[in-house]
């Protein structure tokens, strides 16, 4: 597996191999950001495919109750494996280990990211990994749904930090 900041041509293979629902969270709006500095898109590749991505936000979470809590702290978004069957293979902790090396050689001494309260396993993930809940915060994203039509959405969550 190659782990590799996203280029321009990859946009449209992640959109064929995992299509994406959100509008701040399309492939084309995290390569938008990446292209600005103000993130880090990587995708790991197997076999010459897509079979994941996260997108480390250098400027921080979004959400309110995150940015007061925890100001400047970088976040890791999006931490996606696809096709389902691939998880639990050391992917995600590669993707999480390279965002923490990144972090690292910024000199940024602390990472942070959310997990829904709905998703257990990822919680285990990240607490194995040494990340500790720090803030509840709600997940406020815009659904895309097939139509193109735009849906609210809110997701509690907790934002969970690991000094690097």
């Amino acid at each position: 597996m190659e782990i590799a900041e996203c280029r321009a041509g990859d946009v449209e293979v992640l959109e064929r191999r995992m299509p994406s629902h959100s509008a701040e969270g399309s492939h084309g709006a995290r390569f938008a950001r990446q292209r600005a500095g103000e993130s880090t898109y990587l995708i790991p590749w197997l076999e010459g495919r897509p079979v994941d991505h996260a997108e480390i936000r250098w400027t921080g979470c979004a959400a309110p109750e995150v940015r007061a809590a925890r100001p400047g702290c970088p976040e890791i978004n999006g931490l996606f494996v696809w096709p389902a069957p691939l998880r639990s293979r050391g992917i995600g902790t590669a993707l999480v280990h390279t965002a923490e090396r990144l972090a690292g050689e910024r000199g940024i001494d602390a990472m942070g990211l959310g997990v829904g309260d709905g998703n257990p396993r990822a919680a285990e993930l990240y607490a194995r990994l040494g990340y500790r809940p720090a803030v509840a915060y709600m997940d406020r994203w815009t659904r895309l749904d097939p139509d193109g039509v735009r849906h609210e959405q809110a997701d509690p969550c907790v934002f969970l930090v690991k000094a690097l």
